[in-house]
């Protein structure tokens, strides 16, 4: 397969997919949604493959989210196969694919790019690796799986916390509240990604498939908020309010949503 916006390999037992736009901090645009489908529905199709593992590249940024730049740009998130941004479901693929996702999380993990992180089964972490939300703060949100399956992650006050005030956390604190995994030095994050990958192998498929599907049962009433969630969205980012925080991003000033705001 050929990609622009993502790098797709297989090595051992393990499809390593990495978001390739690191001038952009690997924000994601509608065709690197797309891309990522791809390469997830084809790790699914791998009988070879025993586990995912998800990154960014560079050092800077594992991803930053929708691409605010492209949004303030052109109103949307650029073109897309279907004619839709597939966000939704990149988000339900992740978790129903049969197979674990590890997250190797390699610089800031913020906005949808968090998102992406708390998706997948398991997260390893850089320890120069950031966590944190920042949809609030550029006329954005997701009231779906980044919300609700967030504080099943972390707790409702956690939460709460992450997405009320959008501050940052890094790697160890990341660690301490549940919402990683491991917490690694930067020149081992992959190889201790490979590794744990590697463990998979030696595992039943069949049994991590049903431990998976058993373990997302749990929350897959949370889809249905999903698909509420991005429905509000689209209605949002085209907003006035809404609009105000893509441009004031653009224009890396401080945004006016007060005088934005619809109270009625």
């Amino acid at each position: 397969m050929e990609f622009e916006d993502i790098r797709y390999e297989i090595d051992g037992p393990a499809a390593v997919v990495t978001i390739d736009r690191p001038e952009r901090y690997n924000a994601f645009r509608g065709r690197t949604v797309d891309e990522l489908i791809k390469a997830f529905r084809a790790a699914w199709a791998d009988k070879h493959v025993q586990a995912v593992i998800l990154t960014g590249a560079g050092e800077k940024a594992f991803c930053t989210g929708g691409d605010v730049k492209q949004r303030a740009e052109t109103g949307d998130y650029g073109p897309t196969e279907s004619g839709m941004f597939e966000i939704g479901n990149l988000h339900k693929l992740i978790r129903d694919i049969p197979k674990p996702v590890i997250a190797a999380v390699n610089g800031v993990a913020i906005g949808g790019g968090h998102v992406l992180h708390v998706l997948c089964d398991v997260t390893i972490a850089s320890e120069t690796a950031r966590f944190g939300q920042a949809g609030p703060r550029v006329g954005s949100f997701d009231a779906g799986f980044g919300s609700a399956y967030l504080a099943r992650v972390v707790g409702e006050k956690k939460a709460r916390e992450i997405w009320f005030f959008c501050r940052q956390y890094d790697a160890a604190e990341a660690e301490r509240m549940g919402l990683v995994n491991a917490v690694v030095p930067p020149g081992e994050l992959l190889k201790t990604a490979k590794a744990w990958a590697d463990d998979t192998a030696a595992l039943s498929p069949t049994a991590l498939r049903f431990l998976k599907q058993s373990f997302n049962a749990d929350t897959d009433h949370q889809a249905g908020l999903s698909n509420l969630a991005m429905s509000a969205l689209d209605l949002f980012t085209a907003s006035p309010e809404g609009l105000e925080g893509a441009q004031a991003f653009a224009e890396k000033r401080k945004p006016d949503f007060v005088s934005h705001v619809n109270w009625h």
